[in-house]
């Protein structure tokens, strides 16, 4: 494959996953490219050209050239310096890396990760959380996204790729909407009463029961195992946590149960006020799932995938999982 197919094989892959559905995603990206025509010739040499076929903007080839041809990839949760040294060295022993592939993005795509955070409006709309409430506590949120990320040194991982030219791609929510589709489903296909019964279905996930051996496996944070799981939410994409008066909101909408990958400590504490049960599912085995969705597509296709950087590497396709 070239590092084009495979980057167009991630985009297919993530708007079909994606929870505001194929069709609608498409229609966004036709608004936009309206929106672009119409725009003023001194706006337009600023304009992400690529967010015209890329409905995800934290997701971008880094490095590279999309033509080249790869054999084998080197993939992790994370590829920032250390992943990039790690494919020179292995390319020193005679370990060819053709590209690295990361989840968590770096340089541009990590500098416009609150972009795709309105994605999360279409999730909260769904489990009954007004669309209004919802747009406008997201649009905050977005903003607070921005002025955090804006003062980092996004190229750092960047520029030390072009100095040992390594193919560097980041695919971050396009990963996550597969995830986030994986697991619905599969929770969708089970009958849960209490919140222990959540916790012992996830448990039969290869990822989790893999990350639990390591001490970072799913858990009970807010709740316990004996309490009423009542309707269960799964927040797994959409850039990054909501803000905390989102969570309230969620709780409003009568939301029993949230499981999610990663969830701040105050914004817990606030649940536990709400009677709202959370399990944290574990940040490198949730983002792992989504991984392994795509590389079982890669690996079809006869392309290598070396795992590493917390990526737990699991192979579903040809499998009853």
């Amino acid at each position: 494959m070239t590092i084009q197919e495979i980057y167009d094989l991630a985009l297919e892959m993530g708007m079909k996953a994606d929870p505001r559905g194929y069709d609608k995603v498409k229609k966004l990206l036709a608004k936009l490219k309206k929106e672009y025509e119409e725009l003023p010739e001194k706006k337009k040499k600023y304009f992400d050209k690529e967010s015209l076929t890329n409905p995800y903007s934290d997701s971008r080839l880094l490095v590279g050239d999309f033509k080249k041809e790869v054999k084998k990839i080197l993939a992790g949760i994370d590829a920032n310096g250390t992943e990039i040294l790690l494919v020179d060295r292995l390319s020193q022993k005679g370990e060819k890396i053709d590209l690295l592939i990361g989840h968590h993005p770096e340089g541009n795509a990590y500098a416009n990760l609150h972009e795709v955070m309105d994605l999360q409006v279409a999730v909260y709309e769904e489990i009954g959380v007004p669309v209004n409430v919802a747009y406008s506590l997201m649009m905050e949120r977005m903003q607070e996204i921005k002025r955090r990320i804006h003062p980092i040194n996004h190229n750092q991982a960047v520029d030390a790729a072009k100095l040992l030219d390594v193919s560097l791609l980041t695919l971050h929510t396009i990963w996550d909407n597969m995830g986030d589709q994986f697991l619905k489903q599969y929770l969708a296909k089970k009958n849960h009463d209490t919140v222990g019964d959540i916790y012992e279905s996830l448990m039969e996930i290869p990822e989790f029961m893999e990350a639990e051996k390591g001490k970072a496996g799913p858990s009970i944070v807010s709740g316990s195992e004996k309490s009423k799981a009542g309707k269960i939410a799964v927040f797994f994409t959409g850039g990054t946590d909501p803000s905390r008066e989102m969570h309230i909101e969620i709780a409003k909408a009568g939301v029993g149960t949230i499981v999610t990958m990663h969830m701040p400590e105050d914004t817990i504490k606030e649940m536990k006020k709400h009677h709202i049960n959370v399990i944290n599912t574990g940040h490198m085995s949730s983002d792992s799932i989504g991984a392994n969705i795509f590389f079982d597509e890669v690996e079809s296709r006869g392309v290598e995938v070396i795992s590493c950087s917390g990526l737990i590497r699991v192979k579903r396709k040809g499998k009853n999982k």
